[in-house]
């Protein structure tokens, strides 16, 4: 819904800054999607008259004028237009103008001829011959309204309304109109409201003469208002309906259509008008449309009818599809002479299923269908015709028709403010409320609160409950737990997760989610071997097929398939994980008494209880392509341990490990298992070359995996923040010569042993094989720095230290090179 704010200013003085009413209806809980200025893109364009128009020297296409806007002396411009004459009062973008689309004006020379600045057309403006009819829609923009020479463009052509935007909710068809949101904002803002109540003065003469209505269902239209109006001129709105049209979203098309229009716009009834000549036989009837019955909407498509569809008709026809739209020859022609006005009220849920049935959507219909105040048919009808009487549009007859065949109960609910302060967690006053609910238009009769007739959302003290607080501030109430509910926060293993999740993505990873049931293929895909305990699934009952028929008991497969159809798809590089779980089936069945479950052992049919799944979370990791390699995944793995508060732990050769069947699927001589102590922390590695080839992974390929709930039990559950050192730090280094089969690793892993409690760092910084070491040997090189937070050390202590170091490499045959 669009409203016009010259138009709610009509109802109440909403003058407040444009922001701050946008704002306040949003909290008030109409919520508003944004606002537009209207002209907003136009700057620097005024009114201007033509004194003098006289030819180019150099050009016999173009035209030079002289124009006063408003200044001292007259400007120069220089025009191709053929329309325009000495005396017109057209729009003129001076220098340095900017028109819609971001187009700039600028003083320049046409053929030799200075010109300063630029007469508008309609188009220039965004506007149309719709806007107004009288202008020339291909030449200048000739202005015949009142306005002085110099006077900005927006004000002279009524270019400067404000347009909010409105999502109103399904349950608020009322906000669907100009007066229901000028309710709204007078109870937000606690001003006075003024919607008079409409009157027509009228003709004599008795419509029954001239016009009959019955109502055949009267379930489906309870209500059925009828007005003619004789002699009609049909000419274009003036302009102040075509503004208030145009900020509305509506086009203006004519006179009598307009009315309806406005009417609709402004309380949310849809009307329609008529050509009395087309009703046969003057004979209006509202009743269901025969099976097979068809009738030309005014969209121009032809549809057919079935027995469960409104339809107003005449004697022998329809001409309108109740609710929805009018028929091919119900519109008003330019020689239209008598007209019939239609204000009635149509069951909602009727309207809805015509619509969606004949897939006919409108301004009308999606009214109806929300429901429209049963009350206000008459009032609707009255004000179109005081509309046609200001716009000496025709005579009205002061006769009217109307079936009303309604039978609307006002909506009565309990006023119980105990009841609501304890619903909302409130301490608001008797009188509060009261103040709140009648500035919306309760009433109160009997200890009960009366809803008004366009307020059907109304059913239950909750109801009421939500007008109180809406209008006494959602954030003026106080917060609160619920209660009796525990307050929703974060596990530890969530809290854990998120830490690694985040330190992943820092880490430069894209996340994935694979399906949990895979293919049993998948395990060959691995190189499992045959009796891999990892082959023993859970098995789908009624899977969707072969490759989604058991739970997985690894992730790595579907990784690889994630980072196959990657590199397939010509992704030079891929970095990726998953946070997921594998399904391990529990070792134990039971038999199962009262259970439903068969399953059948040899000739005879056992029932079972089978244990829900063992369900571990996984950290899976993937790469390849750029820096991919073992060592970019390794520091990746060690930097995600440093987050979590992991470290000291130890990689081993997975193909000497039995820790998991997985390192089939890694290579054996570039892979390693992580270990903490005794407990598993995950594998990693390169994928092995037949696995490559399997999933045609053209380039080497990394996979790590990581146990959370390994993880969990061995990180740090507070980070400790060391102080800066106060004492200096002792450096030694050495360089050892051991054999080539002797993992680095693990001779850090004695240096760390012997030092004790004063190491503040290991640091490998080389490892060398070549002419001057014995084949078989390595030169592997450390730097040690050792730090006391007691004092400074001594000599002697840092020597005892490396004595000590030095005999626990001399255990693992390493000694110091010569």
């Amino acid at each position: 819904m669009n409203l016009s704010m010259k138009w709610l200013n009509d109802y109440v003085k909403a003058d407040m800054p444009i922001k701050d009413y946008c704002h306040a209806l949003t909290m008030s809980g109409s919520k508003v999607e944004g606002y537009e200025v209207e002209g907003k893109e136009i700057t620097n364009v005024v009114v201007g008259k033509i004194l003098s128009k006289g030819p180019h020297e150099n050009a016999d296409a173009l035209f030079v004028c002289q124009v006063e806007v408003g200044k001292d002396a007259p400007i120069q411009i220089v025009t191709n237009a053929k329309n325009v004459k000495e005396g017109d009062i057209v729009p003129v973008a001076l220098d340095g103008a900017v028109l819609p689309g971001g187009f700039k004006i600028k003083k320049g020379k046409l053929r030799g001829v200075e010109s300063f600045g630029m007469f508008c057309g309609l188009d220039t403006l965004g506007l149309t011959s719709h806007d107004f009819p009288y202008a020339d829609p291909e030449g200048v923009f000739v202005i015949e309204e009142d306005c002085t020479i110099g006077q900005d463009i927006h004000s002279a052509i009524g270019l400067d309304d404000t347009s909010v935007e409105f999502e109103i909710t399904s349950n608020r068809p009322d906000c669907l109109s100009v007066t229901g949101l000028a309710r709204e904002t007078a109870a937000t803002f606690d001003l006075t409201l003024n919607i008079p109540e409409p009157t027509f003065k009228g003709v004599d003469g008795d419509i029954n003469e001239l016009l009959k209505v019955d109502i055949h269902n009267t379930e489906k239209c309870k209500r059925y208002c009828a007005g003619i109006v004789k002699n009609v001129k049909i000419e274009p709105s003036p302009r102040w309906m075509r503004e208030r049209l145009r900020a509305s979203g509506v086009r203006p098309i004519n006179n009598f259509v307009d009315i309806t229009n406005y009417v609709m716009l402004e309380y949310g009834q849809p009307m329609h008008a008529f050509d009395l000549r087309y009703v046969e036989g003057a004979h209006i009837n509202v009743r269901n449309a025969v099976n097979g019955e068809k009738i030309m909407t005014l969209d121009g498509v032809e549809r057919e009818l079935s027995d469960d569809m409104l339809v107003i008709a005449d004697e022998k026809k329809p001409v309108a599809v109740a609710g929805v739209m009018g028929g091919e020859y119900s519109g008003i022609m330019d020689d239209t002479t008598t007209v019939v006005f239609e204000s009635a009220y149509f069951e909602p849920s009727q309207v809805r299923r015509t619509s969606k049935a004949l897939k006919l959507k409108s301004d009308a219909s999606s009214r109806y269908e929300k429901g429209v105040d049963p009350l206000i048919s008459m009032v609707c009808l009255k004000r179109a015709f005081q509309l046609v009487e200001e716009l000496g549009a025709g005579e009205v007859l002061s006769t009217v028709i109307d079936c009303d065949h309604s039978d609307y109960v006002p909506s009565e609910v309990e006023f119980n403010p105990e009841w609501i302060n304890n619903f909302l967690g409130t301490d608001i006053s008797d009188a509060d409320m009261k103040n709140y609910l009648g500035r919306l238009g309760f009433t109160f009769a009997d200890g009960k609160t009366v809803a008004p007739s366009f307020r059907i959302d109304i059913g239950c003290k909750a109801d009421i409950a939500e007008e109180v607080a809406r209008i006494y501030g959602y954030n003026n109430i106080p917060s609160s737990d619920f209660r009796g509910v525990a307050k929703a926060e974060f596990t530890e293993e969530q809290k854990f997760v998120r830490t690694l999740r985040n330190a992943a993505v820092s880490l430069g990873g894209y996340e994935i989610a694979t399906y949990s049931f895979v293919s049993p293929k998948y395990f060959d895909k691995i190189r499992l071997p045959e009796n891999s305990e990892l082959r023993k699934v859970v098995k789908i009952v009624n899977p969707l097929g072969e490759d989604t028929s058991v739970m997985r008991t690894t992730t790595i497969p579907s990784m690889l398939d994630v980072l196959s159809f990657n590199y397939n798809n010509r992704n030079e590089k891929a970095c990726l994980f998953e946070i997921s779980k594998e399904y391990i089936p529990a070792k134990e069945e039971k038999p199962y008494i009262n259970g439903d479950i068969l399953a059948s052992s040899g000739n005879k049919k056992h029932r079972y209880e089978y244990s829900l799944p063992d369900e571990p979370q996984k950290l899976t990791i993937g790469m390849y392509g750029g820096e991919a390699d073992f060592y970019t995944l390794k520091g990746m793995i060690e930097q995600l341990l440093d987050e979590i508060g992991i470290s000291d732990v130890d990689y081993v050769r997975a193909g000497d490990s039995n820790a998991s069947d997985e390192k089939y699927a890694l290579h054996p001589g570039r892979s390693a298992v992580i270990l903490k102590g005794d407990v598993i922390l995950g594998i990693m590695g390169e994928v092995h070359p037949e696995v490559q080839d399997t999933y045609k992974l053209g380039t080497k390929t990394y996979i790590a995996k990581l146990n959370i709930t390994e993880l969990m039990s061995v990180a740090a559950g507070k980070i400790t923040y060391q102080p800066l050192p106060k004492f200096p730090a002792t450096t030694r280094d050495l360089s050892l010569i051991c054999d080539d089969e002797i993992p680095v690793a693990e001779l850090e892993k004695a240096i760390k042993g012997a030092v004790g409690k004063i190491l503040e760092k290991v640091t490998l910084f080389d490892v060398y094989k070549g002419k001057q070491i014995e084949d078989g040997k390595k030169s592997v090189s450390y730097s040690i720095s050792m730090r006391s937070h007691e004092g400074t050390l001594t000599d002697e202590q840092a020597d005892g230290a490396m004595k000590r170091v030095l005999k626990a490499l001399s255990a693992l045959g390493a000694e110091l090179r010569g």
